[in-house]
């Protein structure tokens, strides 16, 4: 960020800071913090180098996505290296660096305005007086966009990421921004705390999927918070591969009646591999509705938890909400905890949670066998099948081939060393 900040940024980055450096850190006991490894939350190994020069023309060339994105920006450790768009002139879509000096109120309006509610608030305040850039996007009212919004988000380094994805969605609008989290190398520890503000309005429709593919000695935090007005139409998917521990805190917060939030998730960890996932879906007002499928498949000594509540408050009559997670054993080692909840406070309403964890049964490892497929591909084959109830969920087809493709590139990777 330079000097030619807003001074209302520059305001909450030193209250961030303050905040910080006073809010407790998680400790053992905290109900939201249940089941954690505290161990990653050490972050004094971080050494925050600097970078190593990077050869940016071939990591351009190596940010690869959809075949024919709208729009496609790739950022290097927070800044901007590359950038194209064929979006129309009355869509913001920016740096956010460059948005907070250009659409100042616009970007005060809406950024961070949630109580971060999951556990992270202390990690939340560390992003916010941390924060150097990430991507800004408003699509006017009535402007529907049609593909994809690509983002990639590179980690080079000995050091600590705070990509933040602020996207604001006017009346009857549309869009789909896909965000992908990468390091650079395969061998380099590193820190990535990222959060995204999705603001949608009336009767607007946004997806927003996130790719989490770092290397697998780099931790993350990634914060999302969503808010809906009235009808409008929330879906966000989150693909975990990568990283050596990864904490997810996704809150949706349905504000106008008819709104509804579409939340899922793919997590594929192996060996030591960690993912802690904490989810709330928020019912404010009435007749809304929301669905939450997460679907894990856990390989070697990897482990997952999923603390989801579905919170109905006074006011929100005629809820529909629903709430699945799904994990599929692949080893005797690996350990899978989940807590779903519900808390009602509201009439007439319909709501339902529930987890499972089960493992390949031998019925099916041999009926494909019989087929000519060896036992490990047979297991890999219904692995995959598992995850792609999720995946068609997305309901676009380059997005969901290329959720696959990360997906295949894990499944590869496992078959190579087993979990």
């Amino acid at each position: 960020m330079t000097a030619t900040l807003p001074a209302w940024f520059k305001a909450r980055q030193q209250s961030a800071l303050q905040r910080y450096e006073t809010t407790t850190t998680p400790k053992r006991g905290d109900e939201q913090w249940r089941f954690s490894n505290f161990k990653q939350l050490d972050f004094a190994n971080v050494s925050n180098k600097p970078a190593p020069e990077v050869d940016v023309a071939g990591l351009v060339s190596r940010s690869t996505g959809l075949e024919t994105p709208v729009a496609k920006f790739v950022f290097l450790n927070d800044s901007p290296v590359f950038s194209e768009s064929s979006l129309p002139t009355d869509v913001i879509c920016l740096p956010l660096a460059e948005a907070l000096a250009s659409h100042s109120d616009l970007v005060a309006q809406h950024f961070m305005r949630q109580e971060t509610r999951l556990g992270s608030a202390k990690y939340a305040a560390l992003h916010e007086a941390s924060l150097k850039n990430g991507l800004f996007v408003h699509i006017p009212d009535g402007m529907e966009i049609e593909g994809s919004i690509e983002v990639h988000h590179w980690l080079s380094g000995e050091t600590t990421i705070f990509p933040h994805t602020l996207v604001v969605t006017g009346r009857n609008a549309k869009v789909r921004i896909i965000d992908c989290f990468r390091s650079v190398d395969e061998t380099t520890p590193g820190l990535a705390i990222a959060f995204n503000d999705l603001c949608l309005g009336e009767n607007s429709q946004l997806d927003y999927i996130a790719i989490q593919a770092l290397n697998e000695v780099t931790r993350m935090i990634q914060i999302n918070e969503t808010s809906t007005d009235r009808d409008a139409r929330a879906k966000g998917f989150i693909l975990n591969t990568g990283a050596s521990w990864a904490r997810n805190e996704s809150l949706s917060r349905l504000d106008g009646p008819g709104s509804r939030s579409d939340m899922l998730s793919v997590s594929i960890p192996a060996r030591e591999q960690e993912y802690d996932q904490r989810t709330l879906q928020h019912h404010v007002s009435e007749g809304t509705y929301s669905d939450l499928l997460y679907k894990n498949t856990l390989y070697g000594h990897s482990r997952t938890i999923f603390s989801g509540l579905i919170f109905v408050g006074e006011k929100a009559h005629h809820t529909d909400a629903y709430q699945t997670c799904r994990n599929l054993l692949m080893t005797d080692d690996c350990e899978a905890n989940s807590m779903p909840g519900l808390e009602i406070n509201a009439d007439q309403v319909k709501c339902s949670h529930g987890s499972t964890s089960s493992q390949i049964s031998d019925e099916e490892i041999f009926y494909l066998c019989t087929r000519g497929i060896d036992p490990t591909r047979a297991r890999q084959l219904i692995a995959r099948g598992f995850s792609v109830e999720a995946v068609e969920r997305l309901a676009d087809e380059p997005t969901e081939k290329l959720v696959l493709k990360f997906i295949d590139e894990k499944f590869s990777a496992i078959g190579v060393s087993e979990g």
